[in-house]
């Protein structure tokens, strides 16, 4: 299992109209993201339009894959990409950031259990 964390920037001037247009995603797009094999997907966003979104995945690869070959994908990232500042490509196809501490790891690594092998 992969975790996938990114950033994007939403405009400001258009923040309200994003955030409606999420509330709900269409029910074809969340068959799409869940078809490409993400799961426990999260967008968060500051008011400054900072946005994080977070999934995860078996293999993330595969899933950008899928989804840059979708119609149903490939047309709401066109919708969508006019809300973003300084995009480069696709909404979906962001640079991911790099973890550097995850809880569950590290305390299943310090375990007893598991140094008893």
């Amino acid at each position: 299992m992969t975790r996938v964390c990114f950033t994007l920037r939403v405009r400001p001037d258009r923040l309200e109209e994003y955030l409606a247009r999420h509330s709900p995603v269409p029910a074809d797009m969340l068959a799409e993201i869940h078809a490409a094999g993400r799961r426990d997907y999260s967008l968060f966003v500051a008011p400054d339009g900072l946005l994080v979104g977070y999934y995860e995945t078996d293999d993330d690869e595969a899933a950008r894959a899928y989804l840059a070959t979708s119609p149903v994908a490939t047309a709401w990232e066109a919708e969508m990409a006019p809300f973003f500042a300084g995009l480069e490509g696709r909404p979906d196809q962001t640079l991911p950031l790099t973890e550097v501490f995850n809880l569950a790891d590290q305390l299943s690594a310090a375990s007893p259990e598991s140094t008893a092998s």
